[in-house]
């Protein structure tokens, strides 16, 4: 199998296969945000602290993980390429970590159950890695990022709906919620090898050329972090990650007993949000292309949080008016994480031409650490809101009046306030298509006297070919 040319973008066929890794990762962070928790509270009758502690210390311990699978991937060199051999240790630990969480039982300790998320969230955080970094070496230019990565998120929908068409089947079959949540983990355990094999079967994979003599210091990943650009996307990650992840938090309660919804109709509502980004991601990867990659971000919190107020308006226990309001929301919450790691890709291409070396998968686990940080803080945040509120998920409909206003106000505001916050990130933001384009000529120019190489018989030690396949 041949790379394409150095300037070529991936064809289409490539860009689908390639982007099979989002159907088992936008899978299972939507299991893992909005099935989970519940599950895990209402079915295995954990308490709603506990759930709230074993997620927070997950996330906790996993955070400083990220940099260092970030610098263990960006220095993986071998005949098979870089980001290719982390696919394939990724898929099995996901899979093992879901499949020791299915014999959770009621009185199951909070030990069994950190220890298993850490197993799971840590092959998720080596699949988002590889894919995101791997990702950012197929595109060879601003706009071709923007079109990769949005494909990348439509796909993922794909992955998305399966999971969410589980519990509506499971439900109308007669079967328990309990029971329907089992069986979304099975098909991300399914589907986990699956996606993993077409990727490495069908990417091709190309390690770029690196000056000699450069090592990784200390200050050049405090670099990293302060570089105008980065420092930006990590606050806007963050923000635009938590305000989404607090409503999905909340979701299932809220559907249930503010909207008096069943659990098979709030899925069934989950099903229009998701299914949106099919086409809203590929089309905030468009709409980039024309009006830059943070624009783009900033108009889609916009209409996302005047779309969530329209629920204040909409009449209970009826699914079809509430239709409207989750596809638009899913349709621009679907270009949030597409525009971000395109974003992120234009950065490591900066920090390449700055430090000589490949740091993708680096910058890379930042903005996954900050967005596991958020994930965790919608729930750690959330459910003692709740609890302090007088919310119990147990007595649904019967809680208090008090108690399912607070629901509603904490269900729409806290998803508003930080997409406004992450959409300021953005005024004035650096890295814009010209400055983008002006780094990828400088990179080109460099990149091919360094690939000319040492005159022939001289080959530095260490040394791989540029292509892996």
């Amino acid at each position: 199998m041949t790379a394409p040319a150095a300037d070529a973008p991936l064809s289409l066929g490539r860009t689908l296969a390639f982007s099979a890794t989002s159907l088992p990762i936008a899978a299972v962070v939507l299991a893992i945000t909005v099935h989970m928790p519940a599950y895990f509270a209402a079915s295995i009758g954990v308490p709603l602290v506990v759930v709230a502690a074993a997620f927070a210390t997950c996330r906790t311990i996993d955070i400083p993980i990220e940099p260092a699978l970030g610098i263990l991937m960006d220095r993986t060199r071998s005949r098979w390429g870089r980001y290719r051999v982390w696919t394939v240790i990724g898929a099995p630990l996901l899979m093992l970590g879901l499949f020791m969480l299915l014999g959770a039982n009621p009185g199951v300790g909070v030990g069994y159950l950190i220890a298993w998320l850490m197993v799971m969230y840590l092959g998720i955080s080596i699949l988002i890695l590889s894919h995101a970094a791997w990702g950012a070496t197929l595109a060879h230019s601003y706009n071709d990022r923007a079109r990769i990565f949005g494909i990348m998120g439509g796909v993922g929908v794909i992955g998305a709906l399966g999971v969410l068409a589980i519990p509506i089947v499971m439900e109308n079959a007669g079967y328990s919620d309990a029971e329907g949540v089992r069986a979304m983990i099975w098909y991300i355990i399914a589907l986990a090898p699956i996606s993993a094999a077409i990727v490495i079967w069908r990417t091709p994979e190309t390690i770029a050329p690196e000056p000699p003599g450069q090592k990784f210091r200390a200050r050049d990943y405090l670099e990293l972090i302060t570089n105008p650009s980065m420092a930006r996307i990590l606050l806007a990650d963050l923000c635009l990650v938590l305000g989404p992840g607090w409503m999905a938090a909340l979701f299932l309660f809220f559907s249930r007993d503010v909207m008096q919804f069943t659990t098979g109709q709030a899925n069934i509502l989950l099903v229009f949000y998701i299914i949106a980004g099919l086409v809203g991601a590929p089309t905030a990867g468009w709409v980039a292309t024309r009006i830059g990659k943070h624009r783009a971000a900033m108009l889609s919190t916009a209409v996302y949080s005047l779309a969530l107020v329209s629920l204040l308006f909409l009449p209970k226990g009826n699914v079809y008016a509430s239709i409207p309001t989750n596809f638009v929301t899913g349709f621009v919450a679907a270009g949030f994480t597409a525009l971000i790691r395109a974003m992120v890709a234009d950065v490591a291409d900066d920090i390449r031409l700055r430090q000589g070396k490949e740091r993708a998968g680096l910058l890379f686990s930042l903005t996954t650490s900050t967005s596991k940080i958020a994930l965790a803080g919608s729930i750690i945040i959330t459910y003692p809101l709740l609890a302090e509120i007088g919310y119990d998920p147990k007595l649904g409909h019967g809680n208090t009046p008090e108690a399912l206003t607070g629901l509603t106000w904490a269900f729409l505001a806290g998803p508003i306030v930080f997409l406004a916050l992450g959409a300021a990130c953005f005024i004035g933001y650096p890295l814009t298509a010209a400055r983008a384009h002006e780094i990828r000529r400088q990179l080109a120019e460099r990149d091919a006297q360094l690939s000319a190489g040492p005159p022939a018989g001289s080959v530095p030690n260490g040394a791989v070919p540029r292509e892996a396949t």
